[in-house]
């Protein structure tokens, strides 16, 4: 894992020294160049995040926790980080605008998949509570 972090860091690294480069001739290349790094930065994990989704069910089994619950916080924590992606891909090409509505749109969708988590939270609360 060590070493893996050494290959991201120089690939953007190089990628960045590049993009400086090319900028001033064709924008547009690094631009692309900028787009083709950062996703081959997340396949390049895409192996080290499928291993983390599965000890996350395998600790939910272990615990007896519902795997629908898992599902919803794992898929609930991709849109987080894919419209974040989104997000700095689009500062990146200088459309703060459109970048912030990934970010509102991917709240939104958070947030509407948390809903059945967070009424199931307090309806434990409130069968836990004491007869008033």
């Amino acid at each position: 894992m060590e070493i893996e972090i050494f290959q991201i860091v120089g690939l953007g690294l190089i990628a960045t020294l590049l993009a400086l480069v090319i900028k001033e001739q064709k924008p547009t290349f690094a631009f692309l160049l900028i787009v083709f790094t950062g996703v081959s930065i997340f396949l390049f994990l895409v192996d080290q995040i499928y291993e983390l989704i599965r000890m996350v069910e395998r600790i939910a089994n272990e615990a007896s926790i519902d795997l629908i619950y898992v599902e919803t916080i794992l898929k609930i924590i991709g849109i987080a980080y894919i419209a974040e992606f989104g997000a700095q891909i689009t500062k990146d090409a200088g459309q703060g605008s459109i970048a912030s509505k990934i970010e509102l749109a991917g709240k939104i969708l958070i947030l509407s998949m948390a809903i059945p988590i967070m009424t199931v939270i307090i309806q434990t609360m409130i069968k836990l509570l004491p007869n008033i």
